[in-house]
């Protein structure tokens, strides 16, 4: 089969049978073209709620389609690589949290949405990159414990100077590895363009960037934005759906490893063997599981809208 003929019987069979594809924004070009909705992995739950669907396919990683089946335990979601995590997620256990919080007793845990199910039952609210600031700020507690990526609570933490954090020191490996030496290169590279990153990067990048935001707001950015040439910031597949956007306009990463390996680990052929039933892995999880975390998520959409 070409590409074209298998994503013409990925079609069919959705349809076929009620299926909604959901592929993250870092999915390849390929994937997101047979997806019912892109975007970040709070918004894809989100739509994956809203739905008719009888069931879902999470062309992303674990944690996302963990958000999903909390969000819909009523349909049937499934992960369409089992293979792909989120090494953010993982990095971060219960037991390591809960000494964690007897280290800071009156804190307030905010959890990062790349966290497992778990972890988010003995936290306080969950936040997205885009909803962190505004949830931070709403908490009436003035001491949080931001887990786990600290680049993202520094980056909070300075526009919220009224409030007092603590972090744990893990981060996202891919966006953690860009320096000021990469800005440094890519600037003298590419002279008229702007830099748009994630606030994942560390503070020496995030304090150089024309525009600071989550992926979703990248792209959202870049594409109302006058200006026609941008230096990208986060996992490199947002250079080529750019690209594909807007191809009047110029887009380059910030840096080659800017690389998402579990993202690239979904391709249209393990889409099509779990439609057909012969590949995936149906998210299940424990009831208390389903209950605290889905307190936690509950508690973000009720503070970030």
């Amino acid at each position: 089969m070409t590409v074209h003929e298998l994503q013409q019987e990925i079609l069919r069979l959705k349809r076929e049978k009620n299926i909604c594809i959901l592929a993250h924004a870092y999915q390849s070009q390929p994937v997101l073209e047979v997806a019912d909705y892109t975007g970040d992995s709070y918004g894809l739950s989100v739509q994956a709620a809203k739905t008719n669907a009888d069931g879902v396919i999470m062309c992303g990683v674990r944690f996302m389609a963990e958000t999903c089946k909390i969000l819909s335990p009523e349909k049937t979601v499934c992960l369409a690589n089992p293979m792909a995590g989120c090494p953010m997620a993982e990095q971060l256990d219960l037991p390591t949290l809960q000494e964690l919080k007897k280290q800071y007793p009156g804190y307030a845990v905010v959890a990062y949405i790349n966290t497992t199910s778990e972890l988010k039952t003995a936290c306080d609210v969950c936040v997205t990159s885009s909803s962190a600031l505004k949830i931070c700020s709403a908490l009436e507690n003035d001491k949080i414990l931001f887990i786990p990526d600290p680049n993202l609570g520094s980056y909070v933490a300075k526009q919220l100077p009224e409030k007092q954090f603590a972090f744990y020191h893990g981060g996202c490996p891919r966006h953690i590895v860009c320096s000021a030496a990469d800005v440094a290169k890519a600037r003298a590279a590419h002279p008229e363009a702007l830099l748009l990153v994630h606030p994942e990067c560390r503070p020496e990048v995030v304090e150089q960037a024309d525009y600071v935001g989550s992926t979703t707001g990248i792209m959202a950015y870049a594409e109302k934005s006058d200006a026609k040439e941008f230096i990208i910031g986060t996992e490199n597949s947002i250079v080529e759906h750019l690209s594909y956007a807007c191809p009047e306009k110029r887009f380059y990463p910030l840096a080659v490893q800017l690389t998402c390996m579990n993202m690239k680990l979904t391709t249209l052929m393990d889409i099509y063997h779990c439609l057909q039933g012969s590949g995936g892995e149906e998210i299940t999880l424990p009831q208390d599981v389903m209950q605290g975390a889905g307190r936690c998520i509950r508690r973000m959409v009720e503070l970030g809208g």
